[in-house]
């Protein structure tokens, strides 16, 4: 039973500083990307590395894209994937551990199911084959206790490790649109270099010429 409490409570608090952490890296992608778009369309790429580096959350981690803003789309694209990588860690911590705790508790019950078993048919070989049903229930009762503990603790543990995970999936799909959209904002706000040509000037003048 102490190592089922044990996990309880750790489940309890790596739940609890999951949900703290999530809920502020939480942001509205949406009205952070249409402010960073205005931005970028005056071509202020100061104020918008400032806007991008000042929200929190992973989303507005991608900001060293707008660093290099002058590079081709494909590098943009790299830098915008590797910045989001390096913030997966940080979105997925402590998930393993949670994940270890819904399929270790049962197996602590199942063991505390064991030993129960074994204290109670070890009073019945005491006894010389006979024992009443005070003497047995002690074993019983021990190892019924440990099974539902170890399925009261697990079964939330599992939910709450699901539920975790779906807001890690959410995030991370927020941080593949913000990187394609920004990568879009950039390449789409840079001017126009060079006037196209479509005659070279002396041979329109040699036209010109042969037709006086």
């Amino acid at each position: 039973m102490w190592p089922i409490a044990a996990c309880s409570i750790i489940s309890i608090a790596v739940f609890l500083e999951r949900l703290f952490y999530l809920h502020r890296a939480t942001i509205h992608v949406g009205e952070f990307l249409k402010g960073l778009s205005n931005i970028i369309r005056r071509r202020n790429f100061a104020e918008a590395l400032h806007e991008s580096a000042g929200t929190p959350g992973p989303v507005a981690r991608i900001h060293a894209a707008i660093i290099r803003h002058d590079a081709p789309r494909s590098e943009l694209r790299d830098i915008v994937q590797e910045a989001a990588q390096l913030e997966v860690p940080k979105l997925e911590r402590f998930l393993g551990v949670l994940a270890t705790i819904a399929f270790l508790t049962p197996l602590l019950g199942l063991l505390g199911t064991v030993a129960g078993m074994i204290d109670a048919f070890g009073t019945v070989a005491s006894s010389g084959g006979y024992a009443s049903v005070t003497e047995l229930s002690s074993g019983v009762y021990k190892s019924l206790l440990t099974t539902a503990a170890g399925l009261v603790v697990a079964t939330p543990t599992f939910v709450a490790y699901s539920y975790l995970s779906a807001r890690v999936n959410t995030m991370l799909h927020d941080m593949e649109r913000a990187g394609i959209e920004i990568v879009h904002m950039l390449t789409e706000s840079r001017p126009l270099s060079g006037i196209i040509s479509f005659q070279p000037a002396e041979e329109s003048v040699q036209s010109d010429a042969r037709i006086d």
